[in-house]
């Protein structure tokens, strides 16, 4: 139902150690991300994001490479983290960040990204979410 709204459009970029976004692959990129809306039409603690997925060219990343915020990189949380954030929220309105952190980021040329979000409501009895893949380039 919300997979139009898991991995936005053009937001798939390297980063560099200073915080930089960069278009480019280069060997000082500490990683990538992307942005990403809430798969529920309410916001949610931290607490309840089930599951973040990410997926490289049929490749599944490690979770543990995973970081996650909510308030436009001002706060990190690995994936595990975030199972104990009660106190802060993923706003509908607000886009969350996804962070991978693989160094070199991603190298030149097309990829395909997946993106999978879950989370989990209260008087839902299982997790739900969207998945997207899109293939962006780096050049």
């Amino acid at each position: 139902m919300f997979d139009g709204y898991i991995l936005t459009d053009n937001s798939v970029r390297n980063i560099l150690a200073d915080d930089t976004l960069t278009t480019n692959a280069d060997s000082t990129s500490i990683g990538f991300q992307m942005r990403t809306r809430i798969p529920y039409y309410r916001g949610v603690p931290l607490s309840m994001v089930h599951d973040v997925v990410v997926e490289v060219d049929g490749k599944r990343v490690d979770p543990s490479s995973i970081r996650f915020s909510a308030d436009a990189g001002a706060h990190w949380f690995t994936l595990e983290e975030m199972w104990t954030v009660a106190s802060m929220r993923w706003e509908y309105a607000d886009e969350a960040l996804v962070r991978v952190m693989r160094p070199g980021g991603l190298s030149s040329g097309a990829h395909d990204i997946k993106l999978e979000v879950a989370i989990r409501v209260a008087y839902i009895p299982v997790p739900f979410g969207g998945t997207m893949t899109r293939t962006i380039t780096i050049s």
